[in-house]
């Protein structure tokens, strides 16, 4: 005796002409008993825990980084303003100077050099003239030639 078999003696349901249908539970019982019903089965089980897992995963990195400040009424752009801060900071130590170097190294760079951008502005010491940089003990970096 199948499962269909023994809820068709416990519930039987009977339309008006008092003859028995399946009940809407009998059918969905039919059809994962069938095997097309196995494999779509399946197929919804894998893209449930593959979704699970997915998800599982985002939640389980921290990308916070820090204190998020949030104003109301009132919109920051952080990437420009940390930009325009360094360039200002840049500017003020720099006006008249053409040349820089880290206080940590033994080459100098051109402003404009690109070799030096690694360099954190604290670190970061001006010259005015090539001959001021090399009587101090520094050398022309070779990649900005």
């Amino acid at each position: 005796m199948s499962i269909a078999d023994s809820s068709k003696k416990i519930n039987p349901v009977r339309n008006r002409e008092g003859s028995q249908r399946p009940s809407v539970s009998n059918g969905v019982k039919q059809f994962i008993e069938s095997e097309k019903g196995k494999d779509i089965l399946v197929v919804v089980i894998v893209i449930l825990v593959g979704l699970a897992s997915f998800e599982l995963g985002r939640l389980s990195k921290n990308t916070s980084s820090g204190v998020k400040i949030e104003y109301p009424n009132q919109q920051a752009n952080v990437a420009s303003s940390t930009e325009s801060s360094s360039f200002l900071q840049n500017t003020k130590t720099s006006i008249g100077k053409t040349f820089f170097a880290s206080n940590r190294g033994r080459k100098y760079y051109p402003l404009g050099c690109e070799a030096g951008n690694n360099i954190k502005q604290e670190n970061k010491i001006y010259f005015a003239t090539k001959e001021d940089a090399e009587g101090a003990g520094y050398e022309l970096s070779s990649s900005c030639r």
